[in-house]
């Protein structure tokens, strides 16, 4: 059982590691200081919750629904062509403007709907929760349960080190200069994604 669970720990791990949507804009909360406990606790709980459904088997039930992977597909793209346009938007009015000290805090409510939204809307969290772990799960039978409970405890210890670690990042962000480069990177990841999931 020790091993599904270490063996679920760093298979989720690894499978979260690599940047994209969600992770930069957890990253981006981080740094603001702003909201970052509740977005970790929904990025976290988000994870296990669909980790859960595919360890239970939900992938394959899902796979009975051909329609909802594509408008998933064309939703997230929508969305994160629409939020990259906002950063570039932010990052056009100069980094004095982002910088948290100058700018006022974004609502709880607004933070926490747009983190759900890179969080359910994005396909690939779909296949590397349910569908990569679900599967992954069942060469360590008995013990699913335990594979499951490694892999949710990854992704709430990734996202709690990227949340709360990105405040050692402060100081490079001490100008508004570094805002605006913050901005744009941002803004270019959540394009690239769209376009991945447009013509992927």
């Amino acid at each position: 059982m020790l091993l599904a669970l270490i063996q679920g720990f760093i298979t989720s791990f690894s499978l979260i590691l690599a940047i994209g949507s969600q992770n930069a804009f957890v990253l981006r909360q981080g740094i603001r200081r702003e909201h970052v406990a509740a977005v970790v606790a929904v990025c976290a709980l988000s994870d296990a919750l669909l980790i859960a459904c595919g360890v239970a088997g939900f992938g394959a039930a899902a796979a009975a629904l051909p329609w909802l992977v594509p408008a998933m597909r064309w939703f997230g793209a929508a969305f994160l062509a629409w939020y990259g346009l906002q950063r570039f938007l932010a990052a056009r009015q100069g980094g004095e403007a982002l910088m948290p000290a100058a700018d006022k805090p974004t609502p709880l409510a607004k933070v926490l709907l747009t983190c759900v939204v890179f969080t359910w809307a994005n396909p690939h969290v779909y296949l590397d929760t349910m569908v990569l772990i679900g599967s992954i799960s069942t060469h360590h039978a008995p013990f699913e349960a335990a594979f499951g409970l490694g892999a949710a405890a990854a992704s709430l210890t990734f996202f709690a080190l990227l949340g709360f670690g990105a405040r050692l990042l402060a100081p490079l962000f001490a100008t508004p200069r570094a805002w605006v480069v913050l901005e744009c990177v941002v803004g270019a990841t959540m394009w690239i994604i769209a376009a991945t999931l447009a013509f992927g």
